[in-house]
């Protein structure tokens, strides 16, 4: 007998498998929250010619527009491969409580989705990265700060 994590992980790889027919690439995510889906998403990177159309972004941003929060604490998701680290970013931003995989990165990175580069270029000094930051305007750019800090009405997150 199949259980809940079971029956909501076969949906994220089902919806992987029919992505990959559609054009898009081979992820699904599930966002469940009491036991019911709250949303789904697939990976349209190339489809939608946006690198962040990502399986979990599309289905973070679903769920929190359904919900009309910010805040997906006490849910669960479920994708059909390990996150990429921008994924499990948005994964920790938007307080998913749990997160089933089906395949991790070594098998995406057999396929060609490798991020090991990115977490190669984590661990490094920012001096010592690819792509370097430059910063600027500092004390303009800290004006921003100070009016959120002033806000008296502003939503904390």
């Amino acid at each position: 007998m199949e259980n809940k994590n079971e029956k909501f992980m076969r949906m994220a790889i089902e919806l992987a498998v029919e992505n990959v027919k559609n054009g898009g690439g081979p992820f699904g995510a599930v966002i469940v929250k009491d036991d019911e889906v709250i949303a789904t998403g697939v990976n349209r990177v190339t489809a939608n010619h946006d690198p962040t159309a990502h399986a979990e972004v599309s289905a973070i941003r679903t769920a929190c527009q359904k919900l009309k929060t910010f805040d997906l604490s006490g849910s669960t998701i479920y994708t059909s491969c390990e996150p990429c680290p921008m994924c499990l970013g948005a994964i920790y931003w938007a307080r998913i409580s749990h997160v089933f995989c089906g395949c991790n990165q070594v098998d995406a990175d057999k396929i060609g989705f490798s991020d090991a580069f990115i977490y190669r270029e984590l661990e490094k000094p920012m001096n010592e990265r690819e792509l370097q930051q430059t910063f600027i305007l500092h004390e303009e750019a800290l004006n921003a700060f100070r009016a959120w800090e002033e806000k008296e009405d502003k939503i904390e997150y």
